[in-house]
């Protein structure tokens, strides 16, 4: 009886369904193998040797996540032709779509999309660089915004990176006050817990082994 009341609560509420995207609907990250494919082995090797003491300062936390992403961001993009690094993120997901997709996650935004929900991805990848792979999944995208200015990237994060309770913020943004829905989640990193909490229906590692769901942080 409980379960039926549920049922018929969750079908007269609006249903907004959001999908992490960097290993959730994904085997592994995208955006590091991107910049790759996007500037050449050579190019890339060259800038990610810069990378070295950023990342030992976040290892040894002197610098946060958030501003290891905004130095990745800089020594890549600064000054980057804005149509170029999107004809680069279109070519990249024609290309490695099926290397890099989970089967499964992409059924179930179909599922999600054949529903009615209203569907979306949260990452805190850049948004220029998965609006193709959101395109299509024929699902609307929210994401780390990069500063563009006459047409070139400035290299800096227009607000903050949308992981953590950045996400939950993002999305009450744009959908106001995710109250009015039923949310359903789906995460996989320490990124998503925020998300996954807001959520009357989380989904953790949903799409992975059943070895790789343990610490989930669903009570």
């Amino acid at each position: 009886m409980t379960n039926m009341i549920a049922d018929e609560a969750v079908a007269k509420s609006r249903v907004l369904s959001v999908f992490d995207f960097d290993g959730t609907l994904t085997h592994h990250d995208s955006f590091i193998p991107f910049l790759r494919f996007a500037f050449g082995k050579r190019y890339f090797a060259g800038r990610l040797v810069r990378m070295a003491l950023p990342t030992i300062h976040c290892v040894r936390r002197k610098l946060t996540r958030d501003e290891l992403k905004e130095v990745l961001v800089r020594t890549f993009l600064t000054g980057v032709d804005e149509h170029w690094l999107r004809q680069q993120a279109e070519l990249f997901c024609e290309k490695y779509w099926g290397k890099l997709m989970r089967p499964a996650g992409v059924m179930a935004v179909a599922a999600e999309v054949n529903s009615g929900a209203e569907v979306t991805i949260c990452s805190a990848s850049p948004a220029l660089v998965l609006q193709p792979w959101a395109d299509k999944l024929g699902i609307k995208l929210i994401g780390t915004q990069l500063e563009v200015v006459d047409g070139k990237l400035t290299g800096n994060i227009t607000g903050h990176n949308c992981r953590c309770a950045q996400k939950v913020a993002r999305l009450e943004r744009v959908y106001g006050d995710l109250s009015d829905y039923h949310l359903r989640a789906w995460g996989d990193t320490r990124g998503d817990h925020e998300l996954l909490a807001a959520a009357q229906d989380p989904h953790w590692r949903h799409f992975h082994p059943p070895r790789a769901r343990r610490n989930s942080p669903i009570k």
